[in-house]
């Protein structure tokens, strides 16, 4: 696989610019798999810059399964509305709330340790790292309640 098709892949996965990909890809000597790494990492370095910066907006992301017997709300804030708005921040709301109707935190702190349901490869806390990294904002998971019949 090529560069370019490597670069065009990751950009499809993780939604980052094509020059931050590049520049991993480098990094990582043209090792996909590093590559990702290098990534997170640097996600990781992004949302420690950014964790001071106030949160004042964000949205309520909910969930029910299909069987209706569980279901989950998040409260998952932001710095602006405008990020709030973003379709991007509202599929992590929601991605968010299965995960917490799925794995059934006790609070935010403990489902941000969790790995995430739909890639446990990666906690609950890396993948906000990810978006934070994409969004350019201070995401933080405020609240986790979930209900659950039976």
């Amino acid at each position: 696989m090529s560069d370019v098709e490597i670069i065009k892949q990751l950009r499809d996965e993780t939604g980052l610019s094509f020059d931050k990909i590049k520049h991993a890809l480098d990094e990582a000597g043209g090792d996909k798999e590093k590559a990702i790494e290098v990534l997170r990492a640097q996600a990781g370095a992004a949302a420690a810059k950014k964790s001071d910066r106030v949160v004042k907006d964000g949205a309520i992301g909910s969930y029910v399964h299909t069987t209706g017997k569980v279901g989950a709300m998040v409260q998952l804030a932001c710095e602006t509305d405008f990020v709030a708005r973003n379709d991007s921040f509202k599929e992590l709301a929601r991605d968010m709330a299965m995960h917490a109707s799925a794995m059934r935190p006790a609070d935010a702190s403990e489902m941000l340790a969790q790995p995430f349901a739909k890639d446990p490869s990666v906690s609950v806390q890396e993948v906000i790292n990810q978006a934070i990294a994409k969004l350019g904002e201070n995401i933080q998971l405020v609240d986790v309640s979930v209900l659950a019949i039976g």
